[in-house]
């Protein structure tokens, strides 16, 4: 059985869509849900699905191993940041290398970085007049979407997009080629 680790910030659709696609398979299972937002409606989302929800602060991620024991204990063959928005610490990704990836709403390298998720990306997209765009799945490293790319989905930036428009067109991507890419990449 091949075990998930979603980390996520915020309200968790992704991370909800990844639990429902993986449900009653016998090879992989999400078995764990980690947000820094104790208030995140992802903790809500995951527990409805019946899998653990846990949230940790800035201490317990960075300073400490608490949430690397967490990860140990449970022992992960992917750990996947769903809207997860800080900076993953290099002593978690050195015990898990080539372990977690992210999903990020934009055509990176184009809109990545600090500061560069959500709306923001979307408003940068529309206010620089793309004709496309789309989400980029990526092994993360030290960096803010520096990792090594995995796949990559466009999509059409219409002049008439706004910034509301172009978030909604990055969400059916991110629906339907996530767990896809996700799935991939545990059985290679």
């Amino acid at each position: 059985m091949k075990r998930i680790v979603i980390f996520a910030s915020g309200s968790g659709t992704n991370a909800e869509n990844l639990i429902k696609f993986f449900h009653n398979r016998d090879n992989v299972s999400v078995i764990q849900v980690l947000s820094n937002n104790p208030h995140a409606k992802v903790l809500d989302r995951a527990k409805k699905l019946n899998v653990s929800a846990l949230s940790f602060n800035r201490i317990a991620f960075s300073k400490t191993d608490d949430v690397l024991n967490i990860l140990k204990a449970t022992s992960p063959d992917l750990i996947v940041l769903a809207g997860f928005l800080w900076k993953f610490p290099e002593h978690i990704l050195n015990k898990f290398p080539d372990k977690v990836i992210n999903v990020h709403p934009a055509l990176l390298p184009k809109y990545g970085g600090k500061g560069m998720y959500g709306m923001h990306v979307h408003e940068a997209v529309v206010a620089n007049n793309e004709t496309e765009t789309g989400i980029t799945i990526h092994y993360v490293n030290e960096n803010y979407d520096e990792g090594a790319m995995i796949f990559q989905a466009k999509c059409d930036v219409l002049k008439t997009d706004n910034a509301d428009d172009v978030a909604a067109k990055i969400h059916e991507l991110e629906m339907e080629y996530f767990p896809k890419v996700v799935e991939t990449l545990l059985n290679e």
